[in-house]
């Protein structure tokens, strides 16, 4: 299978099995097109016949080169992994959401978790919850060495003392055992202080701070409890805190709603405050939300993706160059296959642990009884459930076995799914073709940076 598209003046052609990216003049992409639906005679007649300035020579050699790319297996190449799905879920947990806190101090107008209280009462994790999640995660995890902790809301600094107990517990296990801790803040921003910056910055590996780009367009969705906006008071402390890392993993996530999808100007906002890693995520919602994204708004979406791919790769000859979360992407040297094959692994690899230690498949399950998964002193219940995240993979799911992105999303987010189609197999329509559309951004970027 190929994919064949053109932005930013390129004719790109994508061997999606082996994962070969040719940039191509407008002849080739032609005589590839053809080639592969009708064959090689009738490609080189229709090529003669649409291009008559070329020689016979010329366009039989642009066949033979056709040829032996796909002997090499560099085009039209055929490689099946379904056999390696089943083993691709089949790996010891590695990673914790800790929702250390049910309660939040902002009220976003698209808050995922009922402006953080996931459709309970506000709750805060004890410290003693958490060292049984870091014990079950230490127990869980067989001969990993790396684990990962992200402290997770609602807003986790609101239970700021417990996070800190808690990374000192998990620390002591370092020191008498065989593994590593990675921790990970996700924060609106709201309560930094010099307090929170130097225990960031010498225990965090990452911090994730939210912000959607310009004032107005922020204060519209990240409101406090009496409705005012909160770019004003967020953005000295989130500066502060990036300052202060000096160069240590952090990246501005943003999201934008319905009302927000021109969000380019909000991505370059942030770019000109400083910030060098960004991500700007499409809302996630009901369909009748009124800031949710319809099909309608695909087009302008597309557009805005193209304009910023291109703006990036202009500012980087600048010497202005960003990072954009979703433009992240190695063709050639990852993420590795079984990783491609079965995603971030929810509800194997990874579960989310509420501030009772209940366990969910991730933070985006949490609250759903259905998916309750057992909790932090009895350990994970025979429910039947892991299984189901288990065989959940990109070949499971039918809309996906003959898609040219599935190697890159690996079947997409099964929560996302889940609310939009009532199953974790499902497909998330509008979330599949802006990530079809991210990829191809992604991929023109490689291509032009190796043609400059």
């Amino acid at each position: 299978m190929i994919h064949c598209y053109k932005l930013n003046g390129f004719n790109i052609v994508l061997d999606v099995s082996s994962g070969s990216v040719h940039s191509v003049d407008e002849v080739a992409y032609d005589a590839i097109r053809i080639y592969e639906k009708e064959g090689e005679d009738t490609a080189l007649g229709r090529i003669m016949r649409d291009y008559p300035e070329l020689t016979f020579e010329d366009a039989a050699k642009l066949i033979s080169d056709i040829k032996g790319l796909e002997k090499r297996g560099k085009l039209f190449s055929s490689v099946s992994f379904a056999k390696m799905a089943d083993k691709a879920r089949d790996m010891p947990l590695k990673a914790m959401c800790l929702n250390v806190s049910h309660m939040c101090n902002m009220t976003c107008v698209y808050c995922f978790a009922d402006s953080g209280g996931y459709r309970g009462r506000g709750k805060l994790m004890s410290k003693e919850t958490g060292f049984a999640a870091i014990d079950l995660l230490v127990r869980s995890s067989g001969d990993r060495k790396n684990l990962y902790v992200d402290f997770f809301g609602g807003e986790p600094l609101l239970n700021f003392g417990a996070v800190r107990e808690i990374v000192s517990y998990a620390r002591k296990l370092e020191h008498s055992g065989d593994k590593l801790f990675h921790f990970t803040l996700t924060t609106n921003g709201l309560l930094i202080d010099d307090d929170v910056i130097d225990f960031t910055c010498r225990e965090m590996d990452n911090v994730v701070l939210s912000l959607d780009g310009r004032p107005s367009t922020n204060d519209a969705s990240r409101k406090l409890p009496d409705g005012g906006g909160t770019y004003g008071a967020v953005l000295p402390k989130i500066k502060r805190l990036v300052e202060k890392r000096g160069g240590k993993n952090y990246y501005i996530r943003g999201t934008f709603p319905r009302g927000n999808t021109d969000f380019f100007d909000d991505v370059i906002h942030l770019a000109e405050l400083g910030f060098t890693e960004l991500s700007m995520e499409p809302v996630v919602s009901a369909p009748d939300a009124a800031y949710g994204i319809q099909p309608g708004h695909l087009p302008g979406i597309f557009g805005q993706y193209e304009l910023l791919a291109e703006e990036m790769l202009k500012r980087e000859k600048q010497g202005m160059g960003f990072t954009f979360y979703h433009f992240m992407l190695d063709p050639a040297g990852g993420p590795c296959l079984y990783k491609r094959l079965a995603g971030c692994g929810v509800g194997t690899e990874y579960l989310a642990v509420t501030p009772d230690g209940e366990l969910f498949p991730c933070h985006r399950f949490v609250g759903n009884r259905e998916f309750l998964m057992g909790d932090v002193y009895g350990g994970l219940a025979d429910t039947g459930l892991r299984d189901s995240f288990r065989r959940n993979t990109v070949f499971s799911r039918e809309e996906c076995r003959g898609c040219w992105a599935a190697m890159y999303c690996s079947g997409g987010c099964a929560a996302n799914a889940f609310y939009s189609s009532g199953d974790i197999g499902g497909r998330y329509e509008l979330g599949c073709e802006m990530f079809k559309k991210r990829v191809e951004c992604a991929i023109m970027m490689k291509v032009a940076r190796n043609v400059s």
